[in-house]
């Protein structure tokens, strides 16, 4: 059998990382393996997700905004079904479709019953986690114990068969959890690599969402607090990847990313984290600390090594970007609204703009935060804490994000001169909500099966 040309696609997907957080991008914890990544590949500077896990890893497989497919917030214990809808096609499914092998491997959050699991949503093969890694800390209270409700999980399975139970999900679990999902993906690619067989595998790890703690070969190695040693695993963490497609000799034709699902938060569980000189953290949306993280592409021969971009990206441009880049045999749906640009072009250094001139940004109620135009941020509504509400604004807050990252300066206040903004930014606003009268949004939970008549 010959090798196959179509690449491999492996996209590693770290939890509550800052855009500063990686030495690549100004931290102070060493990361050499993932520095490599910019080395060997593109480091995207103006790249931003969604408010909360959920939302972002919806925007990943999907290619479209978290608000048309009721994924726009974590969902609660006892809240009832919720993560993507069955309907939804995913990242893995367009993979799936091309002949590619697929496995997910870690954090899921997209569901938790049978239809919305990760090998209902076109994944052959999944381990990991049904929702979100604060689980581990349930059963350390007593009170959850006298519930009568079963531990948390880890769980395994294929397609088409039911998952099962793969041992209790607590917090030592969890701080052995990243070494038990890089090893199932490491296992994954070796097998494919070895039939030759394209694959595409999604590896979410689990750090450093709180519960904050650290596999003990790690512990107290960084010289900087346990938030750097966690930094230090999931730098090594990427290095096993890495060094899995090294051995497999398939580096020329595997394209990695790797990238944050949201910012670093101040809770005090951790002793570090750093989202740059940007304004804010995990709860100040809409501010660029809240959404702007780190992500990284490496393709060699392909993607020009050492390019920096400061072009506007987003979460839901994945799935079409990667479509793009592996050609025809990945198609992107038609029936359906994607909100993702193809920025292949100018990743491969064939283009220099991505494509995207904005980005909008929703709130965990589904409503419109800001939107941010080329280097302009526009905020409509803003939370200052995680105990805060979230707020509208007197008039809208203007902030040029190239002379002001910090967005201090409201250039309302400064000059009261910049209403022309407004203009290309209502026309993205108008742009979408005609888009939602032809196809409206699903809601959390529905059991959708498709648009009726399209357009």
């Amino acid at each position: 059998m010959a090798p196959s040309t179509t690449p491999n696609v492996v996209f590693i997907l770290v939890d509550n990382c800052g855009w500063g957080d990686f030495s690549c991008y100004g931290g102070t914890v060493p990361t050499p393996r993932i520095d490599s990544l910019a080395a060997d590949g593109m480091r995207l500077n103006n790249y931003t997700v969604e408010a909360q896990c959920t939302p972002t890893r919806s925007a990943i497989l999907t290619g479209r905004l978290p608000v048309r497919s009721g994924t726009t917030k974590v969902p609660l214990p006892g809240q009832g079904d919720s993560g993507l809808a069955p309907w939804e096609y995913t990242l893995a499914e367009l993979c799936s479709d091309a002949g590619y092998a697929t496995g997910a491997f870690g954090k899921w959050h997209l569901g938790e019953t049978p239809g919305r699991l990760p090998t209902d949503q076109g994944f052959d093969e999944w381990f990991g986690i049904k929702n979100s890694s604060d689980e581990a800390g349930y059963s350390s209270y007593t009170r959850f114990g006298e519930l009568g409700y079963p531990e948390p999980q880890w769980w395994e399975g294929v397609k088409d068969e039911p998952v099962t139970a793969a041992g209790v999900f607590d917090r030592q679990a969890k701080d052995l959890g990243d070494e038990k999902i890089t090893a199932r993906t490491v296992d994954f690619i070796r097998r494919h690599a070895e039939a030759q067989k394209p694959f595409f595998a999604y590896a979410a790890l689990l750090q450093i969402h709180p519960p904050v703690g650290v596999h003990p070969d790690f512990k107290h190695t960084s010289g900087g607090g346990l938030y750097a040693d966690c930094l230090t695993e999931i730098d090594f963490r990427v290095g096993e990847i890495l060094d899995a497609i090294n051995a497999a000799g398939i580096a020329q034709n595997t394209i990695v990313v790797f990238s944050s699902d949201n910012a670093t938060s101040p809770l005090k569980c951790s002793d570090g984290g750093s989202n740059g000189p940007w304004r804010g953290d995990f709860f100040n949306p809409p501010f660029e600390g809240s959404y702007r993280v780190s992500a990284l592409i490496r393709w060699p021969d392909h993607i020009p090594a050492g390019r920096q971009s400061q072009e506007l990206l987003s979460a839901v441009d994945w799935l079409p970007t990667l479509a793009g880049l592996a050609g025809q045999s990945l198609r992107v749906p038609t029936d359906r609204p994607v909100d993702g640009v193809d920025a292949a072009e100018h990743l491969l250094g064939k283009q220099d703009t991505s494509g995207r001139d904005a980005v909008l940004y929703f709130g965990l109620d589904g409503r419109l935060m800001s939107v941010k135009w080329k280097n302009f941020k526009v905020v409509f509504r803003k939370s200052d804490a995680i105990g805060e509400p979230i707020t509208d604004v007197q008039l809208p807050m203007v902030f040029n994000l190239i002379g002001d990252p910090g967005e201090r300066f409201n250039l309302w206040e400064v000059s009261m001169d910049m209403g022309w903004v407004m203009r290309p930014v209502l026309e993205q606003i108008a742009q979408f909500q005609q888009s939602v009268a032809e196809y409206p949004n699903i809601a959390t939970g529905e059991d959708f099966k498709g648009y009726t008549s399209p357009p």
